[in-house]
């Protein structure tokens, strides 16, 4: 495998609304890097470790606070950057230092975006909040952001025949996709490219691609 020049990896993430495809094109983006001899390895978020499996839960409905209800929008936010914490100290650190490729499956813009959007503040208060919190997290060097329409987001949710999860209303949605369109001015020091979801997934892939071979090209 091909380690980078500086010795130092680098650090991707893919973000987008429920049903954009993270997943999917984190996946795909492994696999065709791992064909041209990169070092990488892929991740997500909420994390496999301890806090992770906790947040799952909680998305998941299998852990309420009492009255039957999923905790609010702070506490989920302090959950989320706890993981994250937890996350950049286990995986995403010691990986880049190895000067591998990491991609993960989402990151602190999610905790931007999904908290913000259900916090019912307007947002600002609540991303200046959620910025502090994670302040001391390692900064991804790119950050590609799934573009799609919600409604097909929706089609495709409900294509999976899963149980609807925290965030998954379709107004909910609709708020998050508006949001992660003006990403770059919630996260102005980062590197953010926004990529066209919509589609077949190997046009969409190619996107994708075109976008880590932009960065990957002038690093």
């Amino acid at each position: 495998m091909r380690l980078m020049a500086d010795q130092r990896g680098k650090f991707v993430v893919l973000e987008g609304i429920d049903g954009s495809g993270t997943t999917t094109h984190v996946a795909r983006l492994a696999d065709r890097l791992r064909r041209e001899k990169v070092l990488v390895r892929t991740t997500r978020e909420p994390s496999d470790g301890p806090i992770g499996t906790l947040v799952r839960q909680v998305l998941s409905g299998r852990v309420i606070v009492p009255g039957g209800r999923a905790p609010n929008w702070a506490t989920m936010a302090l959950l989320f950057a706890a993981d994250r914490m937890d996350h950049v100290e286990a995986e995403i650190e010691p990986w880049i230092n190895q000067g591998g490729v990491l991609i993960s499956d989402r990151y602190d813009a999610s905790s931007l975006a999904y908290q913000s959007v259900s916090s019912g503040r307007g947002g600002v208060e609540a991303v200046e909040w959620i910025r502090a919190l994670n302040k001391f997290c390692a900064r991804p060097d790119l950050t590609i952001v799934l573009d799609v329409n919600f409604e097909e987001a929706a089609r495709r949710r409900d294509q999976r025949g899963e149980p609807a999860q925290l965030y998954e209303q379709n107004e909910v949605q609709r708020a998050l996709a508006v949001f992660y369109r003006d990403l770059a001015k919630h996260l102005p020091k980062d590197r953010i490219v926004l990529v066209d979801a919509g589609g077949a997934i190997d046009e969409v892939h190619e996107r994708i691609y075109a976008a880590y071979a932009g960065f990957a090209g002038t690093t």
